[in-house]
């Protein structure tokens, strides 16, 4: 991110419509380090638009962020109040009614964060549209552009050629609140800490007991523990990310105390035990020569219980463990980290969301909590975990901060209009230091979020760590997305078996080969691999592994009611299906068919695949290496973008449908989203969030060929990129699972669901056979 960021003043005034895809960009708004002021709601006005969104046509030169001003429309018949905030994102929506404020006049500086005002020639981009503000004359302590002296709203004799810009410093200005991100409050104490003192505790990671230490000046100092109780440990263990604490023995620590020179910074703390921080807590300063502080009693000492993800101990327990969590009524998803996502919780047997009204860190760290984690470091509101799919279970979540459970919290029963999926509540919880990414680095890339794996190895006791390289054999997508979890960088874009590109380092020795990820762990040393002895066939280093992180993923979900109304049988003649044959959609039986006479019986049914991630779904390889089939004319993007699979109850595959991903596009879009890829014309491909594509039944190969299958109870199964091609946010809602009945004659599909069904991780595992399909809607009938 360079010293300086450019940004265009817009403002959006009145009730425009923009047609383009809502990007929550609360990632992007971190990296940008923006600069933003929001106004104060004028008396009688209501948010016209509150989400931080960027549309997605406006600049020409990506690259550029763009300021947004989101309206207020009064409802009392006043003038509108605008609300600015600042999107970090390349892409941004062009319409007639997008109006600017003139350069003829003095710009604030929002927040005192801007270095200057820029002339309008300097812009590489000119819009169209109404100028709404010209004479802009500010103080510099106005909350809003709004505020400052101006000729009136629509009253210009400006033209764009005089459109004002500015420039921002790389930072955010003291104070700054996200309006959609509620964040603890650290005041005068910031930076607390557990300090080990027991031999063995020193060296193991996480640090879960110690003295309670705060920073001073360039040291540690401690907290008095008079007065100290089990509710200002329970905030000490939150922060830590610790779900709860536990006696400690004071004894041992005593004798430690009397033996060390203490410099006592706190004392008197007082913790109700649901804040989130220390300093929300009541306590006070010693002041002036502290060398008799404390005098009855020693430094305030913690001990935490560690949650299920962080416990060490024997397998037989972490199973124990992991089957507890898997019992929980709540869990999170979208997050690249361990400890964050969409809060989502499960009633009546079906998962749903949280509506955001009402979100706080009290409620949130109720979630952490009870998921293990410590304390909530942030409660997220607008869906910046992206959108949820199914129902909303619960609204207005108002917890004490005590509770166990979320269930447990006094919440309002969902009705449709009160919330939607743009709503959905998310957290970020604190987490134990694990020093996982110090164990790893990226060497070569063109950003830090890329770049050739090198991982650490210990070379004996006492000696330093040396730095090697990972094998590039086998090396994919799951690879690529715990690296970038572990480095904290977010999700994999791709997973590299070559990075000859990247040979910019003097580490050349292979140290790490075989490993295979489940894509869910939180260091590369808790996947499987060949441990010390090597065996990998290209250990040059071109043949490394590599990888390249993105702050956001794209999140594929089959819509999958249609699938169970449009399932039927036709009986297709051969002759009517070289070209399927030809692209194998047929079983391998059909081979033996005496062509072009008889017929094959296919199961066809429609797929509507969605993108509720927060970045477009995009094909792994570039247009230019797209295979064209002369049969049916048209490209593949993917090899294989669905597996559809017919299978027993208890999951032997005895059918398969194939169809390569030979064109994914927009079919429809949500509303106020703009479709943005089309196959036509040999044009991009993929799909854009808040986006489906759909493949209709009466599509060529698309179907599941049953001709060989015998009359029975059986299992449809469709898996979106099944081979974890593209990396997604989210890959366990990827498997769609139906119940058959199949007389020899007509088939019934019922009781279709998405994900965490019976047998749903089969088809999820890595080296899951069958070919490839397609995906689109489905009917039901004979």
């Amino acid at each position: 991110m360079h010293a300086l960021q450019q940004w265009a003043v817009h403002a959006l005034h009145g009730a425009g419509g923009c047609r383009a895809a809502p990007v929550r960009a609360r990632a992007e708004v971190q990296q940008a380090a923006v600069c933003r002021r929001d106004a104060v709601q004028a008396p009688g006005c209501v948010l016209h638009a509150g989400t931080v969104e960027t549309p997605h046509q406006l600049l020409p030169h990506s690259g550029f962020p763009s300021l947004h001003v989101w309206p207020q429309l009064c409802a009392r018949g006043g003038l509108p109040q605008p609300r600015v905030q600042l999107v970090s994102y390349p892409r941004a929506c062009y319409m007639p009614a997008w109006p600017w404020p003139c350069a003829a006049g003095t710009l604030p500086a929002p927040g005192g964060c801007c270095m200057g005002s820029v002339p309008s020639h300097l812009w590489p981009w000119h819009v169209a549209g109404r100028i709404w503000l010209d004479n802009v004359n500010c103080a510099g302590g106005e909350k809003s552009i709004g505020d400052c002296k101006h000729r009136g709203w629509g009253n210009s004799d400006c033209s764009h050629e005089e459109d004002a810009g500015v420039i921002c410093k790389d930072e955010r200005i003291p104070g700054f609140k996200d309006s959609n991100v509620i964040e603890t409050e650290q005041s005068h104490v910031e930076e607390v800490r557990l300090r080990p003192v027991v031999s063995g505790a020193r060296r193991r990671l996480p640090v879960t007991e110690g003295i309670v230490e705060v920073r001073y000046k360039d040291g540690w100092a401690q907290i008095c523990d008079e007065g100290w109780d089990t509710k200002n440990s329970r905030v000490i263990c939150g922060m830590m990310g610790f779900p709860a604490e536990k006696k400690v023995n004071r004894n041992f620590y005593k004798l430690f105390a009397e033996r060390q020179q203490l410099n006592y910074r706190l004392h008197s703390v007082s913790c109700t035990g649901t804040e989130v921080h220390l300093s929300m807590c009541t306590f006070q300063f010693y002041q002036g020569n502290t060398s008799t502080a404390c005098g009855a009693g020693m430094p305030a000492v913690v001990s935490c219980l560690p949650g299920p993800l962080f416990t060490s101990g024997s397998t037989h327990k972490k199973k124990q463990r992991q089957q507890q969590q898997g019992q929980l009524r709540i869990r999170l998803k979208g997050g690249a980290k361990a400890g964050e996502g969409r809060v989502e919780v499960l009633k009546s047997s079906e998962w749903g969301t949280v509506c955001d009204d009402r979100w706080n860190l009290l409620s949130a760290s109720v979630v952490c909590r009870e998921l293990g984690f410590g304390s909530a470091k942030e409660a997220l509101t607008g869906a910046r975990m992206g959108q949820g799919t199914g129902p909303i279970h619960l609204n207005e979540v108002q917890c004490l901060g005590t509770e166990k459970s979320l269930w447990s919290c006094p919440f309002k029963n969902i009705t449709q209009e009160d919330c939607k999926h743009t709503e959905d509540a998310a957290v970020r919880c604190n987490i134990p230091y694990m020093g996982y990414e110090n164990l790893i680095r990226l060497s070569g890339g063109r950003s830090r979020f890329e770049g050739r794996v090198e991982v650490a190895v210990g070379a004996g006791d006492g000696d330093e760590l040396r730095w090697g390289l990972v094998c590039g054999e086998g090396w994919g997508t799951l690879e690529a997305m715990v690296v970038c979890r572990q480095l904290g960088l977010g999700f994999a874009n791709h997973g590299l078996q070559e990075t000859w590109y990247w040979d910019a380092s003097n580490v050349t020795e292979m140290v790490l080969s075989g490993v295979k990820c489940a894509g869910h762990e939180m260091s590369l040393s808790h996947c499987q691999h060949h441990g010390s002895s090597l065996n990998c066939r290209n250990t040059g280093t071109r043949f490394a592994a590599g990888v390249i992180c993105s702050e956001t993923a794209s999140d594929l979900l089959l819509h999958a009611p249609l699938v169970q109304e449009t399932a039927y049988i036709e009986d297709r003649p051969l002759h009517m299906l070289y070209c399927a044959a030809e692209e194998n959609c047929l079983s391998s039986s059909a081979r033996l068919a005496n062509w072009p006479y008889g017929h094959r019986r296919l199961l066809r049914f429609s797929s509507q695949i969605h993108n509720n991630g927060r970045a477009d779904f995009r094909p792994k390889a570039g247009r230019h290496s797209w295979v064209w089939h002369e049969c049916h004319r048209h490209y593949h993007s993917m090899d294989i973008f669905t597996h559809y699979d017919i299978l027993t109850p208890n999951g032997t595959k005895v059918a398969e449908g194939h169809k390569a991903s030979f064109c994914l596009e927009d079919t429809e879009c949500e509303e106020d989203v703009a479709k943005r890829y089309e196959c036509a014309n040999f044009g991009e491909q993929g799909i854009t969030v808040g986006c489906w594509d759909l493949y209709r039944h009466d599509i060529d190969c698309q179907w599941i060929d049953i001709t060989d299958v015998k009359p029975g109870n059986y299992i449809l199964q469709v898996v979106i990129n099944p081979n974890f091609e593209v990396a997604e946010s989210d890959f366990t809602n990827n498997a769609m699972k139906c119940n058959c009945k199949y007389d020899g004659h007509r088939i019934w599909v019922h009781s279709c669901h998405i994900g965490n069904g019976p047998g749903t991780r089969h088809g999820l595992e890595r080296g899951h056979g069958g070919a490839g399909g397609v995906l689109g809607g489905t009917e039901t009938g004979q």
